[in-house]
């Protein structure tokens, strides 16, 4: 742990004045006496910063968790052993060409965040505790791979993120450490796999089309059946169904039934139109054509 500024500081006033008693005052006790506690200070005075606490051993044991800011130690018997970050981390780790549970080989990229809590378990109980869980949850990604098959894998991603951050979890217990969360960020399937897999999604989506597809002929002709039932007891329903339906076509000609034309009087409306029409297309007479 190397010097802080403010030891730094204090030690270089000490040692300033120490010497000026010396030299110009010829104070040699006194001044030998300021520049050993100079000395001291340097090595008793440490300091944390807010995201830090250090473990402090004395004479081999443990003695404290200091920090963070300023703190004191005994120079020769006490130690600072480690210096223990306690803010949120992240370690990235993949597990790469592992079976699944249906024997599919996958490459699967995540990451997790994790953070110290107990700063002497983490300093005593681990030797070096950042590779030690990055190892342990690759080991706990691939156990997990082996015991999913590749569609839980693809489509339940949160479910698995849980149960990966519970059995990280449940390994770096013990050294102080609790994993916040896991995240997996990729899964990489071969390339042969994926182009099965598009022609599966493909063929479900044609299937599914054609199911749709016979459900609505099968309900138009539900609607057929009851139409027709209902024009077979309504002979005059049919026959304006007819009519409202020439009528749309432009230019076709009309048929109506005789027995339409006598039940709704449809004659006489029929020979207007015909008349009205015979009067828009005949030629205008000409004049002087009744004196010849």
């Amino acid at each position: 742990m190397s010097p802080n500024p403010i030891s730094l500081a204090i030690v270089a006033v000490l040692a300033v004045f120490g010497i000026l008693l010396i030299v110009l005052a010829r104070l040699v006790v006194p001044g030998a006496m300021l520049i050993v506690l100079a000395v001291i200070v340097l090595a008793a005075l440490r300091m944390a910063q807010q995201w830090e606490q250090a473990v402090v051993l004395r004479a081999g044991k443990f003695l404290a968790v200091k920090g963070p800011g300023l703190f004191w130690i005994v120079p020769i018997l006490d130690s600072v052993t480690a210096l223990i970050d306690t803010r949120l981390r992240t370690t990235q780790f993949v597990a790469e060409q592992t079976l699944t549970k249906d024997t599919v080989p996958v490459d699967v990229d995540a990451i997790i965040f994790w953070m110290v809590t107990d700063v002497r378990c983490a300093a005593l109980e681990v030797a070096n505790y950042g590779e030690a869980i990055s190892w342990a949850a690759q080991t706990s990604l691939r156990e997990m791979i082996g015991a999913a098959d590749l569609a839980m894998l693809l489509s339940n991603r949160k479910a698995i993120d849980e149960e990966l951050r519970q059995t990280i979890d449940g390994k770096t217990s013990e050294w102080g450490i609790v994993v916040k969360s896991v995240e997996i960020r990729d899964v990489t399937i071969p390339a042969a796999l994926q182009d099965a897999m598009s022609r599966e999604a493909q063929a479900e989506r044609e299937r599914q089309a054609r199911v749709i597809l016979g459900a609505a002929e099968a309900e138009i002709a539900h609607s057929f059946a009851e139409a027709a039932l209902s024009y077979a007891d309504n002979p005059v329903a049919l026959a304006l169904a007819r009519y409202e339906y020439a009528l749309r076509e432009r230019g076709s000609t009309i048929i109506v039934p005789s027995s339409a034309v006598d039940s709704m009087n449809l004659g006489g409306l029929a020979g207007i139109t015909s008349l009205a029409r015979a009067r828009e297309t005949s030629p205008p007479d000409e004049p002087g054509s009744a004196d010849g």
